[in-house]
């Protein structure tokens, strides 16, 4: 009894917890976490360096100190003073102890050093990995909403039955629209369209004339002789006694 009321829990943690993750959310925020990565990872391999240069000042101070006192164990022989050479080679042996020491420690600081700079490069290239394809799976999972979303909407007008009616209601559009076009065919069969032909035609014999008259009055075109209008022999004449006047 309590192993199935036990399994009975974790059933229900594990579907409360399954319902309440979002898939989205969670590679967003392995995306923060990879990038809060970065820094720490930046200020630890900052240490490493840090050590390498100690270790690399100290090389030097120890270098240093063993060429000044093996000048010092030299001179002191040269003036005679064993027991003063003696002194200084003691010391001289300590710092080439310390030196051998030294170099140990720099080449174990700077195998650690270049080991972490390897790390760092292969956890950024893991990381841009990661991002893209954490980025691409964001926007399937968009994508993927935005269609739930499309179905969702064409399944409630189906439902609403708006299919139905937006058939319906373009047909009656249709329909509206056929009459409202009859009804202009039969409003212009209606108009008389010769009395329409000779009123344009008046309209354009009187702008040719009024024209004319403008041509005149600008002696741009002289006035036809009388002959040309009535014909006949007396009308000839006064037609010539008006051009001599």
């Amino acid at each position: 009894m309590w192993n199935r009321f036990t399994r009975a829990l974790r059933s229900f943690f594990g579907f409360f917890v399954s319902s309440i993750e979002d898939p989205e959310l969670i590679l967003e925020q392995n995306i923060r976490d990879m990038n809060d990565q970065v820094p720490k990872m930046n200020e630890s391999i900052a240490m490493v360096r840090a050590n390498v240069t100690l270790l690399e000042k100290e090389n030097q101070k120890y270098k240093a100190e063993i060429n000044d006192l093996t000048a010092k164990v030299k001179a002191a022989i040269q003036a005679g003073r064993d027991d003063l050479a003696a002194q200084y080679a003691t010391r001289l042996q300590m710092e080439k102890a310390a030196l051998g020491r030294n170099e140990q420690q720099l080449a174990t600081a700077r195998a650690a050093y270049e080991k972490a700079l390897t790390v760092k490069k292969a956890f950024m290239r893991e990381k841009e990995r990661k991002t893209a394809e954490a980025m691409a799976a964001i926007r399937d999972a968009r994508r993927a909403r935005w269609q739930s979303k499309v179905a969702d909407a064409m399944e409630s007008f189906q439902v609403a039955g708006i299919d139905a009616t937006h058939d319906e209601m373009i047909r009656k559009v249709e329909e509206q629209t056929a009459i409202n076009e009859a009804r202009m065919q039969m409003a212009l069969e209606s108009v008389d369209h010769q009395a329409v032909s000779i009123e344009e035609e008046a309209e354009r014999i009187q702008a040719q004339e009024l024209v004319k008259q403008f041509k005149l009055e600008m002696g741009l075109e002289s006035p036809a002789p009388v002959s040309d209008v009535s014909g006949g022999g007396g009308e000839k004449t006064i037609g010539k006694k008006v051009e001599i006047k």
